[in-house]
């Protein structure tokens, strides 16, 4: 960002192309879409979509609560680069997830929500489920520092 270009949750520079195309360039290690993909961005929100593989999957076979927790991440990442454009040194600062039920295997989709964007801090909620968005298997608030 350049001088005088403040950062701002009502304006996004990025839309999900071009998040998921930036996103498999930083993380060429990464097999396609095993960190999920963003399928919508929009001012201060982004949905995002992962189809876990077997691996992912924990003894009971519930999907595993650091692909959940990863998920989140990627969703609140995106959300941050959506605002502020591609800034691949923003990081998490914090990660608190919640399991709120079982974690069936299947699609999960992660709905990301701006709650504050500073200046050197971005503050997000992001919410998981799999079969119906009224009843997440996860919740997580996350936060970014924006380098």
């Amino acid at each position: 960002m350049g001088e005088g270009e403040g950062i701002s949750s009502s304006v996004i520079r990025m839309d999900a192309d071009a998040l998921n195309t930036f996103m498999a360039e930083a993380f060429p290690q990464s097999e396609p879409g095993s960190r999920g993909y963003v399928v919508s961005a929009a001012p201060g929100h982004v949905q995002a979509r992962m189809d876990p593989s077997d691996k992912a999957l924990r003894p009971g076979g519930l999907i595993s609560g650091p692909t959940q927790m990863g998920f989140a991440d990627m969703a609140a990442y995106a959300l941050v680069l959506a605002h502020i454009g591609p800034v691949a040194m923003a990081v998490t600062s914090a990660l608190n997830y919640q399991f709120l039920r079982p974690c069936r295997p299947g699609s999960l989709f992660a709905d990301a929500q701006m709650l504050r964007l500073g200046k050197r801090l971005a503050v997000m909620d992001v919410r998981i489920w799999t079969d119906d968005p009224l009843k997440p298997v996860g919740q997580a608030n996350v936060t970014y520092a924006i380098p």
